[in-house]
């Protein structure tokens, strides 16, 4: 048997059109046909039976079916048996039953009577009885049609009595025409061309067909077996339709095996609807009114609705319903002159509306699009060159002028153009963009402003600058924290600050300079560092404790060094820790000078060995110090000041402290006796405060085999705060003034001192002219910072320097271990230099003086063994010495008087330590 389903044999479309259709499908349609009056055709082949048409139904498509379509399905539902003890797969579920008086059919033909040849006409419609249960039926058979009786494979149904008559068979009782039957438990089956029923199940009234017939080419009707009782009681029977009266079927039908003929009776009209997409009439359907009434008792759910296909039809075929609603709408366009007047008018419009569109774009190419507003400007519809003459005859006086700027509450102002703003005129054009192509756009723009912002160039170095002058505006936030009046710990509120947002500000500036009326500059909130609650515990755990008090330190003999509540407020004070607290710091400095000199007495300061110089030289012994190491004893202050209560006392702590030169290093420098010394006088007035200011700080220095002595790094700097006045210079060859003038008078004295020592000179500058009262060629000079003296101690002996100065003159000793002597052979004056006059402003900018000639002048120092006298060495020094150039200063109101060229040659040099002087392009000397 063919297993071809309902999806292959119904309505079959390609592309909308209607298929072939074949099996019982063609026998259902045949039937319609004959309903309506039409003569059917003949069928050229036998038709096979649909496997998934389930009686009950009437309709060649197994989605109008409420049975299960597939053979499995109904193989289990009829072997299933119902709760009524009936099989529940001869009729279908969804259809309830209708009570009404029971109408059997007549009786067919006897039990296993044969069907007479050839075509007949249709017979009798008879009710169908349920199928009994029974064990279920072996393989490929259909289950017989009696209790508990199993049909063999290939089995079909004897003729029992009220069992369907096949094709052919003598005629019944006339049925109406407009019948027709109700497939459901006890209907009657219909008989002539009506389908046959399947092997193995009840036909009749309710009586038991006999047993079927094995496979084999003839046909052997059994015996009838028992009628079953009507499983639906006797108030019910079964509604019935009556059935058109068809044609005889062709021969070739009925020759053919009964399995090959339809099933069902198919209403063609029904068909047609679905096929054209209009409602359905089938029976038993939701859109059929007699469905509603045959529903109205019982079950009331109704057959489900068809599946969906993936084109949105019902069933399999997907874009059925499409295609036929696809037709209907060509049919109307094609019938109604509305339609085509509307689609006429349509295809004008959009004609139109086309070659519009096409010369307005046409016209408007290469301009700027309709609508834009560039700066406040309207350029819409104007060249580009057009637009930015107008644009710049616009904006470029714009940038020179003063632009108002608002910062919160503040008013300032800038120049764009000082501010580096500028405009780009390519990056504006791209915000521009060309001629829109959308038609809604371009008609849009008829009625619609588009405004275009001005792109900006920038000069960010111009513009860094402006933001800086405009930061100066910003209100930082005030910091909270802790500060005392008098001995009361005050809280300080934290207050937020705001400062200028520099990003946004930015944009602002470079977005809205060219059109805005004021800028205005957005701030950001500026929070404060320290929280209130750090605050609160910072008063509460360390300010208020710390000043509840005194605190003391005990030194060494019950002395006592002690802080005050109000000293202690002036070391105490709270910075921002960084964390959003605050941290505690403390004075040393200050505490230091409050505590020290309250124990200054128990202290010892240590000294240094040195010597005295009474006859030979003697060792004064060194002394060692015991101080309070002060940085140590106010460790514990910040746990003495969070202390409340218990007393606040605690020892301060002393340290040991070496001299530098102990007695023993003093006694083994081998100093005994005076290797040089040199004594130079003539000075008074300011300049001998600062030679014997300088000669008390030099007294005493010692100098360790193999160092190097510096003057300027002993004395350090030489201000008044070291006890250094004001006194006469040579700066730039011109006399002047300077605090700490005369020390190059003890700069020679100290030089000439160690060169008669033997000591090896480490460096020195003679004055740049030359000074009477000292040795030509064997001064030095010094400036602070500038020209230094040096010399080094050669020697394996230390050397002691001693210096004493009163009020006219300086003298300067070198002790140690006389170990060579020394000789200063002077040269003769060579190469003199005629000095020039310069004539200054009478004031005090200008010292006179007479002048002195320049010359150029040499020194040798020979150094021999003390004890064999042999020559250790020989060194020639040769200094060139500047005339010192003659100096006049006039009054400007008075008359220059006719003065001779012939000056003398030496004269008078002023007295003390201002000597004459020369310009020179050293820096100064004293």
């Amino acid at each position: 048997m063919s297993s071809e389903s309902n999806t292959d044999r119904g309505d079959r479309r390609d592309h909308g059109r209607p298929q072939p259709i074949d099996g019982g499908l063609r026998q259902l349609l045949d039937t319609g046909r004959a309903q309506q009056g039409q003569q059917p055709s003949a069928p050229t082949e036998p038709v096979e039976q649909a496997d998934n048409v389930a009686p009950g139904w009437r309709g060649g498509s197994s989605w109008l079916n409420p049975s299960t379509g597939s053979a499995a399905q109904r193989s289990e539902q009829e072997q299933a048996p119902s709760a009524s003890g009936s099989v529940s797969g001869g009729a279908s579920p969804h259809i309830p039953k209708v009570p009404r008086p029971a109408q059997p059919g007549p009786p067919g033909p006897g039990p296993g009577a044969p069907a007479p040849p050839g075509p007949g006409p249709a017979g009798p419609i008879g009710p169908r009885s349920s199928r009994g249960p029974g064990p279920a039926a072996p393989n490929g058979a259909r289950p017989a049609p009696g209790p508990g009786s199993a049909a063999p494979t290939g089995a079909r149904p004897a003729g029992a009595p009220g069992s369907a008559a096949p094709t052919g068979a003598a005629p019944g009782p006339a049925v109406p025409s407009d019948a027709r039957p109700f497939h459901g438990p006890g209907a009657t089956a219909p008989s002539g061309p009506g389908p046959s029923p399947r092997p193995g199940a009840p036909s009749g009234s309710g009586e038991p067909a006999g047993p079927a017939r094995p496979p084999g080419p003839a046909r052997r009707p059994g015996p009838p077996g028992p009628v079953p009782d009507d499983p639906t009681g006797p108030e019910y029977t079964t509604q019935q339709f009556p059935l058109p009266t068809a044609a005889p079927a062709p021969a070739a039908f009925a020759d053919a095996d009964p399995d090959d003929a339809p099933t069902e009776v198919f209403d063609s009209s029904a068909l047609n609807q679905r096929l054209s997409g209009g409602p359905s009439s089938w029976p038993g359907h939701p859109n059929n009114p007699t469905s509603a009434d045959i529903l109205s008792h019982g079950d009331k759910s109704g057959p489900p609705e068809p599946p969906r296909g993936p084109g949105g039809g019902r069933g399999t075929g997907g874009s059925g319903d499409d295609s036929g609603r696809f037709s209907a709408a060509r049919t109307w366009l094609r019938d109604s002159a509305n339609a085509r007047r509307i689609l006429l008018a349509a295809a004008i419009v959009f004609g139109v509306a086309l070659v519009g569109y096409i010369a307005d774009l046409v016209m408007t190419s290469g301009k700027i699009p309709r609508g834009v507003e560039v700066a406040g400007v309207a350029i819409g519809g104007m060249d580009k060159d057009d637009a930015r003459g107008k644009l710049q005859e616009i904006l470029d006086p714009r940038s020179g002028e003063v632009v108002p700027v608002k910062i919160a509450d503040v008013q300032t102002q800038l120049v764009p153009a000082a501010a580096g703003l500028g405009v780009d005129w390519e990056a504006t054009w791209e915000r521009v963009g060309g001629q829109p192509l959308n038609p809604a756009s371009r008609l849009l723009s008829f009625v619609a402003t588009r405004k275009v912002t001005v792109a900006s160039s920038v000069d960010e170095a111009a513009l860094s600058r402006t933001f800086d002058e405009l930061k100066v505006h910003d209100q930082p936030p005030v910091e909270g924290g802790i500060h005392f009046e008098g001995t009361r710990p005050v809280e300080v509120n934290p207050v937020s600050g705001r400062v200028l947002d520099l990003a946004a500000a930015r944009t602002v500036i470079t977005e809205q300079w060219a059109t805005a009326s004021t800028l205005d500059l957005p701030v950001a909130v500026a929070p404060p560092a320290v929280r209130q609650d750090a605050i609160d515990a910072a008063m509460h755990q360390i300010a208020e404790p710390a000043v509840s008090a005194p605190v003391s330190y005990t030194g060494k003999g019950d002395a006592t060094a002690a802080l005050s509540p109000e000293q202690i407020a002036t070391i105490v004070g709270f910075v921002p820790d960084g964390h959003g607290g605050l941290r505690v710091e403390f004075d040393h400095k200050v505490a230091t000078d409050l505590l020290a000199p309250q124990l200054a007495a128990t202290e010892v300061e240590p000294k240094d060995a040195t010597f005295t110089f009474s006859g030979a030289p003697t060792v004064v012994p060194a002394v060692v110090g015991d101080k309070v190491n002060w940085a140590k004893t106010l460790e514990r202050l910040p746990a003495m000041l969070a202390a409340t209560g218990a007393p606040r006392t605690t020892p301060a702590i002393y340290e040991r402290i070496e001299p530098k030169l102990t007695t023993q290093a003093a006694e083994a420098l081998g100093i005994d006796e005076t290797m040089g010394e040199f004594t130079t006088s003539g000075f008074t007035g300011p300049s001998g405060v600062n030679i014997r200011t300088v000669a008390q700080e030099v007294d005493g220095a010692i100098v360790k085999p193999g160092d190097t002595f510096s003057l300027n790094t002993h004395t350090g700097p030489r201000t008044a705060a070291e006890g250094y006045v004001e006194s006469g210079i040579i700066d730039h060859g011109r006399p002047s003034k300077a605090v700490g003038g005369g020390i190059s008078q003890f700069a020679t004295t100290l030089y000439n001192a160690a060169y008669f020592a033997g000591l090896e000179d480490a460096g020195h500058t003679e004055h740049s002219y030359y000074i009477s009262r000292y040795p030509a060629a064997r001064e030095a000079t010094v400036f602070d910072g500038a020209i230094d003296l040096q010399f080094r101690n050669n020697t394996p002996h230390g050397i002691y320097i001693q210096a004493v100065a009163d009020s006219s003159e300086v003298t300067v000793r070198i002790w140690g271990t006389k170990t060579v002597n020394v000789e200063s052979i002077t040269g003769d004056k060579t190469k003199p230099t005629e000095p020039e006059t310069i004539t200054l402003p009478e004031g005090d900018d200008c010292i006179a003086s007479t002048g002195a000639p320049g010359f150029t002048i040499s020194d040798t120092r020979v150094i021999t063994d003390i004890n064999t006298g042999a020559e250790v060495s020989r060194h020639t020094r040769t200094v060139k010495y500047d005339p010192v150039p003659e100096v006049k200063c006039e009054s400007p109101d008075e008359k220059k008087p006719e003065e001779s060229s012939d000056e003398p040659s030496g004269g008078s040099r002023p007295s003390g330590s201002t000597p004459s002087s020369r310009p020179s392009s050293r820096p100064g000397s004293r």
